[in-house]
């Protein structure tokens, strides 16, 4: 095999998915919470979502001037909610049952337990393979 040949797609490796229960309010009939089923997303859906999530915010003092600012909160949830295989947050009988109606809100809702939110909001970034946490990258930028 030459050394081109290996940057061939046949060649490339396949990130399979994970699950997590990202929440101790949803369980099996044992009391076992239950796990959603999650999927990487590529580079190219990942600036999409930033893109999505960037708006423009005007400088103090500086009449007419703007700077793009991530919307990190919407970013994250944006991105797991495109994460996310199984339960299906598209399904509009399961955004009917929490009186949502989209993914995001869905996901909202049956995850709201701030600190169980929190800890989904770091294991999808990991998972997504960024080694610091994005809220981290965001601090060590303003310092």
């Amino acid at each position: 095999m030459s050394e081109f040949t290996r940057f061939l797609k046949k060649n490339k490796a396949t990130v399979k998915n994970e699950r997590y229960a990202p929440t101790k309010s949803l369980t099996d009939e044992s009391g076992k919470p239950l796990e959603f089923e999650f999927r990487h997303i590529s580079s190219k859906e990942n600036d999409n979502l930033q893109d999505a999530c960037t708006v423009d915010v005007q400088v103090k003092g500086k009449p007419n001037l703007t700077k793009p600012r991530l919307d990190t909160t919407g970013y994250l949830a944006k991105m797991i909610a495109e994460s996310v295989v199984y339960p299906d947050l598209y399904s509009t009988e399961l955004q009917d049952s929490y009186g949502v109606k989209t993914p995001v809100d869905l996901l909202y809702a049956m995850v709201d337990n701030p600190g169980e939110y929190q800890e989904l909001c770091v294991w999808i970034q990991k998972f997504q393979g960024f080694q610091a946490g994005i809220s981290e990258k965001v601090e060590e930028a303003k310092n």
